[in-house]
């Protein structure tokens, strides 16, 4: 048992021990180069440094699951509980560590700014010249865990070295530098690092200063506790730590550059991170098709765009449409096909990303393809998230609604296709206003799309369905792409008019005629998705989402 020593002499930096051999062993005299009061306060300094490196990990992580396996709560969760259950693995683990605390802890540190400065490049190479790293995002959540979950025991082995306390006393100690640095770390990762530095500098950055600060703790506080030969190897290991994370940091435009080209071919013309997603541009030039990804998913597939917007829009038309208004269509091309009728006096979009709109407003080949919709002086555009821009939105203002909103398996898009979203954009329908909604692929997803139509009916709506085959092979054009620009493409999109009453899906007799619809194609197309009709299903709403991701 490990016995308080004297009080020590003003000024003087006598630690406590008890019996113990030399440096290294529990209990052993620590003679610190400074008071015990700044020795305390530099270790919960680092305490609140590697908390806060920690839970950037544990974002990067959980925003890597969402960017590269789609948005869904399940895989959230997988990251989530993988790295609790190993955080509690890890400290039992570091037990046996505590004897040797110093350089447990400097190891242990070492390893986490490697493991967790380089999961972000080291996922995305997989991804992007192997796909699927499902089972190597939870072997580093896994190994992340584990060694988060072995710094605390070392640290308060560490801080009971410096002056003894009682237990609790050094728990509450720990734990609030734990907390108040898991707060910045928190806060840092969207706020600061991402939309800054990107994801993989991000990560690379936070690895340096984790090994940075873990290797100053350890070799300028507690370097009497390490044996000579421990303090070379702990400097040697920190250093070839500093070195690989500085050296992936160097590299890393290359590597985004292989990467992308990897992914998306080398056709890649425009490659940027707005305050809300990556955005990228492939073709659009030399004959070649436009595609827009937007955080990796297809929105905008050149060679089958105007089969899908015009499915989307042209439906919704037959009918008083001098107010329309677009939810999402950042990229002009349901607006494109809007204005595309006589008589409309107004569009109102309500985007969620200006960075989207600016791109198709000033990207030659974008603002070419959705005809430079954008700017006619009929298009009010409006930056704003849907669901809380409806909510101010005046009541029977729209004869028209187009929702052209990501798939509703996307978690950030849950929300847009909730019993309680439907609701307010029912409010703003005119009489005899139609409101015109993108389910999803019917043929992978007939309960997302299903339940859509059953969502928009708990909303007070009346619904057709209707759906659009015919999608060429490869990329999936179109919103309702869950996976990835490698993943296998939905061949049809499905759609659901709804109103106050029965609404039957035909074109505008008076309107333009599309190039890839008729009645008679838009009838089959009706009783297409009618064959696929599941019954039975429960509403969506916001407490209770019931998509798939």
């Amino acid at each position: 048992m490990i016995e308080p020593q004297a009080p020590a002499p003003p000024g003087s930096t006598q630690s406590w021990d008890g019996p113990g051999g030399p440096a290294g062993e529990a209990g052993s005299a620590l003679r610190l180069p400074v008071r015990q009061g700044t020795g305390r306060f530099l270790v919960l300094a680092g305490v609140f440094v590697c908390a806060a490196c920690g839970l950037v990990y544990e974002l990067e992580l959980v925003a890597l699951a969402a960017y590269l396996m789609g948005d869904s709560v399940a895989q959230t969760s997988v990251v989530l509980s993988v790295m609790v259950f190993a955080m509690g693995i890890g400290s039992l683990a570091a037990k046996r560590l505590r004897r040797h605390a110093a350089a447990g802890f400097g190891a242990v540190e070492a390893a986490l700014a490697l493991v967790g400065g380089c999961s972000a490049m080291a996922l995305y190479a997989v991804f992007a010249w192997a796909g699927g790293p499902r089972a190597l995002l939870v072997a580093f959540s896994l190994a992340t865990g584990l060694l988060i979950g072995a710094e605390v025991p070392l640290l308060m082995e560490l801080i009971q070295r410096i002056r003894r306390q009682d237990a609790g006393g050094a728990v509450a100690d720990l734990s609030a530098a734990d907390y108040v640095g898991a707060l910045v770390g928190g806060l840092a990762f969207p706020f600061l690092l991402l939309p800054l530095l990107g994801q993989l500098t991000g990560a690379l950055i936070t690895g340096a200063v984790n090994a940075v600060v873990g290797g100053a703790l350890v070799l300028g506080l507690f370097r009497r506790d390490l044996t000579p030969r421990a303090r070379r190897l702990l400097i040697a290991v920190n250093a070839c730590v500093l070195v690989v994370l500085a050296t992936a940091a160097v590299l890393v435009d290359d590597f985004e550059r292989a990467a992308r080209h990897a992914l998306y071919g080398s056709d890649v013309r425009v490659a940027l991170r707005t305050d809300v997603q990556e955005v990228l541009l492939t073709g659009g030039r030399d004959g070649r098709p436009l595609n827009l990804f937007l955080d990796g998913r297809l929105r905008v597939g050149g060679r089958d765009e105007l089969r899908y917007h015009e499915a989307l829009v042209h439906p919704a038309m037959h009918g008083p449409h001098t107010r329309v208004l677009v939810l999402g269509g950042g990229d002009g091309l349901a607006v494109r096909e809007v204005l595309r009728h006589t008589g409309v006096h107004r569009v109102d979009v309500v985007e969620i990303d200006a960075g989207v709109v600016r791109l198709a407003r000033r990207d030659p080949a974008l603002s070419a393809l959705n005809a430079h919709a954008l700017d006619d002086p009929r298009v009010r555009v409006t930056t704003a998230d849907a669901f809380d821009w409806l909510r101010g939105a005046p009541p029977a203002a729209y004869d028209v609604v187009v929702s052209d909103l990501p798939h509703p398996g996307i978690t950030a898009s849950t929300k847009l296709y909730a019993q309680e979203f439907y609701g307010l954009a029912r409010r703003v329908l005119a009489p005899g206003g139609r409101l015109v909604v993108h389910g999803g692929a019917v043929a992978s997803r007939p309960r997302d799309f299903w339940t859509v139509d059953s969502t928009l009916r708990a909303a007070g709506l009346r619904t057709a369905a209707y759906r659009v085959s015919g999608r060429r092979a490869g990329f999936a054009a179109g919103p309702d792409r869950g996976g990835t620009a490698t993943a296998h493409a939905h061949r049809d999109w499905g759609f659901v008019l709804a109103a106050r009453h029965l609404p039957e899906p035909r074109l505008d007799p008076a309107g333009p005629r599309p190039r890839t619809l008729t009645d008679a194609s838009l009838a089959a197309d009706v009783r297409a998705a009618e064959r696929t009709r599941v019954t039975g299903l429960p509403p969506s709403t916001l407490v209770h989402p019931r998509y798939t991701g």
